[in-house]
């Protein structure tokens, strides 16, 4: 691991889909983030209590459980304010009103380079 990779914050994937979910692991590994990812919104809260490391979350909307995305954004926010919020969908249509101040929007499919280089921008700005 290149120092740059340990100064940089780890970034949550969670996304239900687990072939999206493996490629959106390997294009943000491959861009030198650390990473840890869930399929649920539950699985994500746990992996959030247990790892201080995380500065960015990248999610999809559109999950199973109690909670989807747009919610588990709104959680992280009020728990975690320090973490930026990322939020991918291709099913849903969103308005910033959804969102939690400052998160960030992605329609599906997103380009790798765009979504890389946002996350490279709020790891520069951490």
């Amino acid at each position: 691991m290149t120092q740059d990779i340990k100064k940089r914050p780890a970034v949550l994937i969670v996304e239900d889909e687990p072939l999206l979910r493996m490629d959106a692991v390997d294009m943000i590994g491959d861009a030198g983030f650390r990473t840890y990812e869930a399929g649920t919104a539950a699985a994500a809260i746990t992996i959030m209590e247990t790892h201080s490391d995380i500065g960015i979350l990248f999610t999809d909307i559109d999950m199973p459980g109690s909670m989807d995305g747009l919610q588990l954004a709104a959680h992280v926010h009020q728990g975690w304010p320090q973490v930026a919020i990322v939020i991918a969908s291709g099913v849903v249509e969103i308005e910033k009103v959804g969102m939690p101040e400052g998160a960030m929007f992605f329609s599906k499919p997103y380009a790798s380079s765009q979504v890389t280089r946002t996350l490279q921008d709020i790891a520069d700005r951490q």
